[in-house]
């Protein structure tokens, strides 16, 4: 009876596994081809509007024509179909890097290379990822490695995977936000492979997280060896963090605890301010050395890089000591939690404020690989204007 129960459980899951994995497929799909569809409309529009070969009422008369042809068709507004331009000018230099600007009308048809390309390429995707989900020991991640050092206008196939899955509306949503095409690159891949949604996706713009990548001062190219993790490792972490949730009453008196219990509250919020892909394991984490009690302000899981992050919050300034107390908890971490496949740990100092030159001069000999950023409230104030405006106390008076 027993072993009948089991072969049941596990034919479920089985099942299960099944569906998710088709229906991960046909939203995908779904997604590809309305991507191509907007493409291949948007380079038509782009084609007959920007040699004035249409006038300024064409889209509008196009889009309500299509509205009596095809009552209840969805996404071809006239403000969509300008967006669909905006989307194939973008990205026509990955696609069509040879493609000259001098073109006459043309029917859609003409238009559709992109179609056929992406759909032979989406063959030969699905049957890499067929593969390797056939070898379920083989780490996900490590066939998202992002292929930082390719030249941004070079297809390559984790780009085109990238590009496929991410909704026509982040991708216009980077493609608005962003300068150049490496940012616009970057962030394609960065939503796909960590799922952004809207939110996540606005909060990486507005932390402008493409510059802000490598920026955080830290030993990792002296104490991460391998390549993998120390490139991961530069590219998550931020030197300055915009923690849009916190609200910090008097900036020049913050209360750590304070901080950490909002974090806590909006843990979900701050592992996306980081850039997703990490996991929470604890707060006030309790560390047992030889009898004695020790804790960590926060602690969490890297997926990617397959190592625990510790984070100690700091009120204040940097300290040159801060660096000693999180080198202890780093090596404590390494012997007494870390298990024996994962990397060594890595530590964060999240301060109000620090002094770059300080920070060199700490951990260029510290053992331990650690980084120091700062933090702060999007609705904090300048202090020229804290400064023009009554205190808290002053306004209790006042009332």
């Amino acid at each position: 009876m027993i072993e009948l129960r089991q072969n049941y459980i596990d034919e479920v899951r089985q099942i299960r596994e099944a569906i998710s994995v088709s229906r991960y497929r046909a939203a995908k799909l779904a997604n590809g081809e309305t991507l191509r569809l907007y493409y291949s409309v948007g380079k038509f529009i782009s084609l007959n509007t920007r040699n004035a070969k249409w006038g300024s009422q064409a889209l509008k008369s196009i889009s309500n024509h299509l509205q009596q042809e095809m009552p209840g068709l969805k996404g071809f507004s006239e403000g969509n179909m300008r967006k669909m331009r905006l989307f194939y000018e973008a990205w026509q230099p990955v696609f069509e890097p040879q493609a000259e600007n001098k073109f006459g009308i043309l029917p859609v048809a003409d238009h559709i290379k992109l179609i056929d390309f992406c759909s032979a390429a989406s063959n030969e995707l699905e049957n890499t990822e067929n593969q390797a989900i056939e070898k379920c020991s083989q780490p996900a991640n490590e066939l998202r490695e992002e292929k930082c050092s390719q030249p941004a206008n070079e297809l390559d196939e984790e780009l085109l995977r990238s590009f496929l899955v991410v909704g026509f509306d982040n991708h216009i949503r980077i493609i608005s936000n962003v300068q150049t095409l490496d940012e616009q690159i970057f962030f394609v891949k960065r939503s796909a492979r960590e799922f952004w949604g809207r939110e996540s996706l606005k909060n990486a713009l507005r932390n402008d997280l493409y510059h802000q990548q490598g920026s955080m001062p830290s030993n990792f190219a002296l104490t991460i060896p391998d390549e993998k993790q120390r490139r991961v490792a530069m590219q998550t972490f931020k030197e300055d963090n915009v923690l849009d949730f916190l609200v910090i009453e008097n900036p020049d008196d913050v209360d750590e605890l304070n901080v950490e219990e909002q974090i806590v509250k909006n843990v979900r919020n701050f592992m996306m301010s980081l850039g997703g892909e990490f996991a929470f394991m604890g707060e006030q984490y309790r560390i047992i050395v030889n009898g004695k009690e020790r804790k960590l302000d926060l602690l969490f899981y890297h997926r990617r890089m397959r190592c625990l992050v510790a984070i100690e919050l700091k009120a204040g300034e940097f300290m040159p000591e801060y660096a000693g107390k999180l080198n202890y908890y780093l090596s404590a971490l390494d012997s007494l939690v870390k298990l024996p496949e994962e990397n060594p740990s890595i530590g964060i100092l999240l301060c109000r404020d620090k002094d770059n030159t300080e920070v060199e001069f700490t951990l260029r000999d510290m053992s331990k690989p650690m980084g120091v950023a700062t933090y702060h409230s999007s609705s904090e104030l300048p202090e020229m204007y804290r400064n023009a405006l009554p205190s808290a106390e002053d306004l209790k008076k006042l009332l």
